[in-house]
């Protein structure tokens, strides 16, 4: 499915409305999400935006499929290093980079290719453009959503005693992507690395290097997170926690099972984890300060004498309650 091309020059606006402001005259964005956001196409490439006029993008391969897709730039064949500045105004001075995401290396490669230039960086730009959802990308995560949502309604008829957590985890990967998963969860913070979803239960799910109040132990030292061989026992905790990924937006779930039945110190803290739940739902609106929602969290956990296990294990814990998904799955706010 491709993005709708009104859809596109209105993100494309509303970056160069910024650039505009802070005296930037042109984007130069490198990062596969930003890229497929503002152009339509995730094709091997870099995106000139100036800010104002029409987008260049300058792609390496594959030219068939970004003149395909690419429904809010003009496509180029992407110059050779002596033939880049020719390609750039010579007025476009002061140019704007994403220094949260691109590499030092990549940053120097412009630097040289384009000389005379001011390199300045927009990180705060794009990703505050990109976490205002318009109502066509909120169709796309709630379809990615129901996606999601449709395989977990199925996992009573597959969760067995018994089972491995690695086959919990292939039966939730064999259903999603027949229903069109897209596979690959993209993240923009440095070193990180998430596989598509993890299915862990009982002691093990809490360890790991992940910043998340659950990893897993995975199946090596190299791969430290999600599913283990570990065997599903009655009475312990099952969790699963996956993306979805449909058109390139992601939705993350994550549902809780159990065979059997919990003891009660662990359906106590299951209810309290509920109540925080609801009431940050409910005091997310518009204005309201992430940290405070998170503080909020944190003082119920508290009184409810779980502060010390709040997401993650004493020591491990995660200072966060939740994230923003989008075309990438830590996304802003």
């Amino acid at each position: 499915m491709t993005t709708l091309a009104t859809e596109l020059q209105d993100r494309v606006s509303r970056l160069q409305g910024l650039l505009v402001k802070s005296g930037v005259h042109a984007a130069l964005l490198l990062m596969p999400a930003d890229i497929y956001y503002f152009s339509g196409t995730r094709q091997n490439s870099a995106l000139w935006l100036p800010s104002e006029g029409v987008p260049v993008l300058f792609v390496r391969k594959s030219m068939v499929r970004a003149r395909e897709e690419c429904l809010a730039a003009e496509v180029r064949p992407f110059p050779s290093s002596r033939e880049f500045e020719r390609e750039i105004p010579n007025e476009q001075l002061r140019i704007g980079m994403t220094f949260d995401a691109v590499p030092i290396q990549q940053h120097g490669y412009y630097s040289r290719v384009l000389p005379g230039r001011e390199f300045t960086d927009i990180s705060t730009f794009v990703r505050e453009t990109r976490s205002v959802k318009t109502p066509f990308e909120l169709e796309q995560l709630r379809n990615s959503a129901d996606m999601l949502a449709s395989v977990f309604t199925e996992v009573p008829e597959f969760l067995r005693e018994g089972m491995r957590e690695l086959d919990l985890a292939a039966e939730m990967e064999y259903r999603l992507r027949r229903k069109g998963h897209e596979g690959f969860v993209r993240m923009r913070a440095f070193n990180q690395e998430l596989f598509g979803g993890m299915a862990v239960s009982g002691g093990g799910a809490a360890c790991g290097f992940f910043d998340g109040a659950v990893t897993g132990r995975g199946l090596s030292s190299a791969s430290p997170q999600g599913a283990s061989l570990e065997l599903i026992r009655a009475n312990e905790p099952v969790l699963l926690d996956f993306a979805g990924i449909r058109n390139g937006y992601i939705t993350d779930m994550t549902r809780m099972f159990v065979i059997g039945d919990l003891d009660h110190e662990l359906r106590r803290a299951f209810g309290v984890s509920l109540d925080i739940q609801e009431a940050v739902r409910t005091a997310m609106v518009p204005g309201a300060i992430c940290e405070e929602l998170y503080m909020m969290a944190v003082s119920m956990a508290e009184k409810e004498g779980l502060g010390h296990c709040f997401m993650g294990m004493p020591g491990e814990q995660s200072r966060f309650v939740g994230h923003g998904v989008g075309l990438e799955l830590d996304e802003l706010p």
